[in-house]
C-alpha cells in the first residue's frame, strides 16, 4: 500500500505515522512528494490545541480511486519540557491516523497506537503516580486500548509485583544471560543467533574458550562493583546442544566467578528436545537449575518438519517425561500460534497435548514475520491463517490456561506479529519466571556473555517532576561465532567501560 503523506505543522513524528500504517496493511510504502502513484492520501496538520499548554492533530485521508474522505482531530497535553512536547505530537499524530484508517478499513487495533514491544512497562510508569483505574482510563482514552488488553495489562502489572515485591529496588544486584549459539538446525522463524553446532562457524571449543574468559572477567568487575546476581539465564541457539561435560565446565566457571548467594532463580533454555539427554540432565541438578525449557512450539509433526525442527512430537513428550522422572519440578513450554497450515484444530490438539503434560509454565507466542528469517524471506511458501482466525486462538489459549489455573504474568509484542497479537507467558502460582520479568520490564542491568548476548545497562534514574528518565544502553556481542571468537576480548573491555561509566560515573564527578 502506497500512502503519500502531506504534512503541515511540526513534523518529526514519520516512524510513528509508518508503524501505524503497517498495523492496518502488510506491504506499506510512505511517500512525501506529490505526484507519485499513491492510493492514499493522508494529509497531517499538526499545531496548537484549543487552549494553552495543549497540541492538536488534524488528520484527513482520502482514497484516491474513490475520492472517499476521513477526517480525525485529537488533542492533548503538550508536556512541559521539548522533549515531552515531541512525545505528545507523535501520540497526537498516531492517535488520528489510528481512527482515520480503522475508519476506512473497517479494522480495529486490539492494542491501539501502542507499536513499542514492552506495554507492561508503560503502565508500570503509570502506575508510579496514578491509581489503577486512572491507569485503565489512560491506557482506553489516550492509547485507544481495548478492553480486553487493558485487562491482559493489568493483570500482569499487578501479578509482577506480587511475585517481585522488590522489582523497583533491584539497583543494587544484576541479571546475567549466557548466550550458547548452537543448535541441530535452525528453525525457518528464528533469527536468534542459532548456528549448526556440526558447522564450521567458528569451533564449538573456541567460542566456549572465550566464554570462560568472559564470565571470569565480568565475575570480577560484578564483585569489584559490590553487586548481586538475581537471575542467571542461559539461552542462545539451545544451551544443551554443547556436551554435558562442556555445560559442567561452565557451571564451574561460573560460580567460581560470580558471587552467587543471592541467586533467585537459574534457568537453562533446553528448547530442542532432541539434545536433552540424561547426563545434561544430571549436570544442571547438581547445579541447582530451578527451571528449565523443553519447547514443543506445535505437537502437530507436519509442521515441525515445514519449520525445520528436526525431533517429533514423541521425542517431546519422551523428554519432557525424562526430565520430571529426574526431578525437574519446575518446566516451561512454548507454543507459537499462527505457524504455517495451523488453524483453530491444530491448535487444539497441542493444547491437548500440553494438558497431559501439565508444565508449570507456558509461554504463548504469536508468529512474527521476522526480517531476516527464512520464512520471511519466502514468505510465498507459508500459508499462515488470517487476522480472525489467530485472534479466535489467542482467546481459545487464553482461556485454556485459565480454566487449568495458569495466570499471565508477563507479556511483550513484536514488528511483524500477526494479527498485531502479543507474546504472553503464563504460570502456575509461584511458578512464574523472575528472568522474564527483570528481562521485559527493563528494571536492571542485565549482562550479557556469549553470543549474541546483549547487556542492557540502566544508567541512575534523575528526577522528573513526579515521575523519572532513567538511560538504558545496550550492549550486544557479536551473533557469529567466529568473530566472538576473533574479538570477546575487544568486547569485555567496552562492556567493562561502559558499566563503569553507568555505575561509577557519578562517583567521580
Amino acid at each position: 500500500m502506497k500512502i503519500y503523506i502531506e504534512r503541515t505543522g511540526e513534523t518529526g513524528h514519520g516512524n510513528e505515522m509508518f508503524n501505524i500504517c503497517r498495523l492496518f496493511f502488510d506491504e506499506t510504502e510512505l511517500i512525501y512528494e506529490a505526484g507519485e502513484d499513491a492510493a492514499l492520501r493522508v494529509r497531517v496538520d499538526i499545531g496548537e490545541g484549543s487552549g494553552p499548554g495543549r497540541v492538536m492533530a488534524e488528520i484527513e485521508l482520502t482514497e484516491t480511486a474513490s475520492g472517499m474522505t476521513f477526517r480525525s482531530r485529537h488533542e492533548r497535553e503538550a508536556g512541559a519540557t521539548a522533549e515531552e512536547r515531541k512525545r505528545s505530537v507523535k501520540r497526537a499524530a498516531g492517535y488520528g491516523l489510528l481512527q482515520v484508517l480503522s475508519q476506512y478499513t473497517g479494522l480495529e487495533q486490539p492494542w491501539g497506537i501502542l507499536t513499542g514491544v514492552r506495554p507492561t512497562k508503560l503502565l508500570h510508569n503509570l502506575m508510579m503516580s496514578r491509581s489503577m483505574e486512572q491507569c485503565r482510563r489512560i491506557l482506553r482514552e489516550e492509547y485507544l486500548v481495548s478492553e480486553p488488553k487493558v485487562e491482559l495489562l493489568t493483570d500482569i502489572a499487578e501479578r509482577q509485583l506480587k511475585v517481585i515485591p522488590d522489582l523497583f529496588r533491584l539497583d543494587r544486584e544484576i541479571s546475567l544471560y549466557i548466550g550458547i549459539p548452537f543448535c541441530p538446525t535452525k528453525c525457518a522463524y528464528c533469527t536468534f543467533p542459532a548456528y549448526d553446532i556440526r558447522g564450521n562457524n567458528g569451533s564449538v571449543e573456541a567460542f566456549l574458550a572465550g566464554l570462560h574468559e568472559e564470565i571470569r572477567e565480568m565475575g570480577r568487575w560484578v564483585k569489584e562493583a559490590g553487586l548481586g546476581v538475581t537471575t542467571v539465564y542461559w539461552g542462545g541457539g539451545t544451551p544443551t546442544s554443547i556436551t554435558a561435560a562442556q555445560m559442567d565446565a561452565l557451571f564451574h566457571t561460573l560460580h567460581d566467578s560470580f558471587p552467587m548467594d543471592k541467586v533467585r532463580e537459574l534457568t537453562v533454555e533446553a528448547g530442542r528436545p532432541d539434545t536433552i539427554t540424561e547426563d545434561k540432565i544430571e549436570v544442571m541438578k547438581r547445579w541447582k537449575t530451578d527451571r528449565i525449557s523443553i519447547n514443543p512450539q506445535s505437537f502437530t509433526q507436519a509442521t515441525l518438519d515445514a519449520i525445520g525442527r528436526h525431533h517429533t512430537v514423541t521425542e517431546t513428550v519422551e523428554k519432557f517425561k525424562l526430565a520430571r522422572e529426574m526431578g525437574m519440578n519446575n518446566i516451561n513450554m512454548d507454543l507459537i500460534i499462527g505457524l504455517p497450515n495451523e488453524g483453530m484444530e491444530q491448535l487444539a490438539r497441542t493444547l491437548e497435548q500440553t494438558g497431559e503434560l501439565m508444565p508449570e509454565s507456558l509461554t504463548v507466542h504469536t508468529l512474527s514475520f521476522k526480517r531476516a528469517s527464512r520464512m520471511t524471506k519466502n514468505k510465498e511458501q507459508y500459508e499462515v491463517a488470517e487476522r480472525d482466525e489467530i485472534a479466535e486462538m489467542i482467546r481459545a489459549a487464553a482461556e485454556w490456561t485459565k480454566q487449568r489455573g495458569y495466570k499471565p504474568y508477563y507479556m511483550y509484542r513484536q514488528k511483524n506479529i500477526l494479527g498485531n497479537q502479543e507474546n504472553v507467558g503464563y504460570a502456575l502460582e509461584g511458578r512464574e519466571s523472575l528472568y522474564n520479568i527483570l528481562m521485559m520490564e527493563e528494571r536492571q542491568t542485565v549482562i550479557g556473555l556469549g553470543c549474541g548476548a546483549v547487556s542492557k545497562v540502566l544508567f541512575p534514574k534523575t528526577e522528573q517532576e513526579g515521575s523519572y528518565e532513567q538511560k538504558i544502553e545496550r550492549f550486544p556481542n557479536p551473533k557469529e561465532p567466529a568473530v566472538y571468537n576473533q574479538s570477546y576480548k575487544e568486547y569485555i573491555a567496552k562492556k567493562i567501560k561502559l558499566l563503569n561509566e553507568a555505575y561509577f560515573a557519578a562517583e567521580r564527578r
